[in-house]
């Protein structure tokens, strides 16, 4: 029973540490953590409006001013980490940048 214990232990404490050498090195790259949180939540929503960027004009209004509103969260997310972190997903972000534009001129021309 005390081996377990032991075992335990030594499993919790090689976790903290790993945990902490993961948040020294986002600070070592000049990130808050915080700022790298929202951005791994950001990647997700980008992958799913890059999917809408494909169809947006058969968008719905109501449809087409939540992309606007969740583009916007995805291009601040990733204005504050560096770029090397999401170069791979640079043409994603381009194609879903290229439809906000659109979308926000054809709002824009409408009105």
């Amino acid at each position: 029973m005390t081996g377990f214990l032991v075992i335990i232990f030594m499993l919790l404490i090689i976790i903290v540490m790993l945990i902490a050498l993961a948040v020294a090195q986002i600070k070592m790259a000049g990130m808050n953590v915080k700022d790298f949180w929202s951005f791994v939540k950001a990647n997700e929503t980008l992958n799913k409006l890059y999917a809408f960027s494909k169809k947006y004009e058969k968008l719905t209004t109501n449809e087409q001013l939540v992309f606007l509103r969740e583009a916007e969260r995805v291009f601040e997310a990733f204005d504050k980490v560096p770029n090397v972190l999401w170069e791979e997903d640079y043409q994603k972000y381009m194609e879903v940048l290229s439809t906000y534009k659109d979308i926000k001129i054809v709002r824009w021309e409408s009105n």
